[in-house]
Parts: structure tokens; sequence; C-alpha cells
């Protein structure tokens, strides 16, 4: 029986350090936002939508779309966040489940879901056991002003936009603490595959 992992952090609480460690192991990523990704590429239905919605001034030169310009709408509108969630996510949704159920008649041991809005966009009933990869606050803020190059005010903006870790880790199954070292984070994930028996 196949074991399905739902991963979740926050920006910049290592998530995807994680994500990598599991892969290295050899086990099957689901990644949302790279389906995400590819969920709006030129001439699929959720890019027309979205021009629909934001005009076509949220496109680069060549059709594709242009992320930061409408990652600087969203951010700062609630409202307009929740109509893009609304195209993206149904098609982001049904093609992870579609390679969740490969992964599964495949036979693997496990799978994992990496969704960063877990919890948010209520999909943890999509996993059999849920995973969070937790940060203190101001960890969480130093490493995403060190790694996007963003003042404090931008890093916290983006940080406020997502529900708080500690809201999260009262909804996981699992934590893993990414306050300290890559090793101890290793050690923390070894332990709970080895009681997950994968």
């Amino acid at each position: 029986m196949t074991l399905v992992i739902g991963l979740t952090g926050g920006i910049a609480s290592g998530k995807s350090t994680v994500s990598n460690m599991i892969r290295d192991w050899g086990y099957p990523i689901i990644d949302a936002d790279i389906i995400a990704k590819e969920a709006v590429d030129p001439g699929k239905p959720a890019l027309e939508k979205i021009i629909k919605a934001f005009g076509r001034d949220i496109l680069k030169g060549d059709g594709s779309l242009d992320r930061q310009k409408l990652g600087g709408i969203i951010f700062q509108n609630a409202a307009k966040r929740e109509i893009l969630n609304s195209i993206v996510h149904p098609a982001v949704r049904e093609e992870m489940l579609k390679k969740r159920d490969e992964a599964k008649s495949n036979g693997e041991k496990a799978v994992v879901l990496d969704i960063p809005l877990l919890f948010e966009s209520k999909l943890a009933h999509f996993a059999d056991v849920t995973l969070l990869v937790f940060t203190d606050d101001e960890v969480q803020l130093k490493r995403l002003m060190e790694r996007n190059g963003y003042t404090e005010e931008e890093a916290a903006m983006r940080i406020s936009s997502q529900m708080p870790l500690t809201e999260k880790k009262k909804l996981a199954d699992a934590v893993i603490d990414n306050n300290g070292t890559l090793l101890e984070t290793k050690e923390q994930l070894q332990d709970l595959f080895r009681m997950w028996n994968i």
C-alpha cells in the first residue's frame, strides 16, 4: 500500500529542502508549484481565464505570464488573490490527483504531495498523513530576505499572506523543526519515515 504524504510549510520554511531529501531517497514528489506553473503555460485554459480576469497587461512580450507583475497585484489584494486561486487551483488539483493515483498503481511505497497551501486550500484529505516543515518567525523572515533579496517589509508582507506556521502546526500530523542544521532536519525526517515503515 502506498502512503500518501501531504508535505507543507510556509514561504522560506525549508519545505523544498525536505522535499529534495525525500526525492533523493527515490520517492516520487508531486509538486503543486510546478504543476501550477505548467497550468498557466501559453495555450492552457487556465492562462486564458487569467487574461480574462486580469487583462493582457499581466503577459510578457512572448505571451507568457509575467509572474512578478501578477504577484505584485495579488499579494496586496486578497480579493484578486481569490480570483487567481479559483482559476488555478482546480486545474492543479486534477493533475495532482492523476499523478498521485499513477504512483499508487505503480506500487510506490510512498508518494509526496508537495503543497505549500495544503491547509489553506483544504487539501489535507488528499493525503494519508500531513507533514509540516516548521521554522520560527524570525528564522523564516531572515531566510526569505536572504533568499529573495526582499526588504524586511516585503518579506513580512509575503509571510503574512499565508496562514501562520504556528496555526499549521496544530493541523499537521507530523512536524519537522527546521530551525537547526540540515543534518538535524534529515535525522528528523529519517525517524519519521522509519515510524511510517517506508
